[in-house]
């Protein structure tokens, strides 16, 4: 199977951890992309930077590389083989899927050294 194309989202984006109970903020739901996750335990969203969140933690400077998709549910390893990609590069990530692809947050300041990663590994990377 022929290696992924990626494509640097222009965003930066800001991971918040809010009260589990808490409602969805309509800053949120006004952005033009955003990620929600929730579970018995814990409420997490990822918005663009400039959306200000009153959240309890946060962390932010973060860059989305978009599997260019659409991807088939079926599909199997794409997302162990870019995390091992970015492993051996030592590059942490934090990943958000739709249904039509996986977008992969890396910090900022290590945002040219998984480019390089993954080019070197034959992965192309839309910038």
């Amino acid at each position: 199977m022929p290696k992924q194309t990626l494509a640097l989202h222009p965003a930066h984006f800001c991971i918040h951890s809010l009260d589990h109970g808490a409602a969805i903020p309509s800053e949120i739901l006004q952005a033009p992309i955003f990620f929600i996750s929730k579970t018995e335990d814990e409420l997490s969203v990822v918005v663009p930077d400039n959306i200000p969140l009153n959240s309890e933690a946060s962390d932010g400077n973060w860059r989305a590389l978009e599997v260019l998709g659409p991807l088939s549910l079926s599909m199997v390893g794409i997302m162990a083989q870019l995390g091992s990609v970015f492993a051996k590069a030592n590059v942490s990530i934090f990943v958000v899927s739709t249904f039509d692809t996986d977008y992969f947050l890396i910090k900022h300041s290590d945002l040219s050294g998984a480019i390089d990663a993954l080019r070197r590994d034959g992965y192309k990377v839309n910038e």
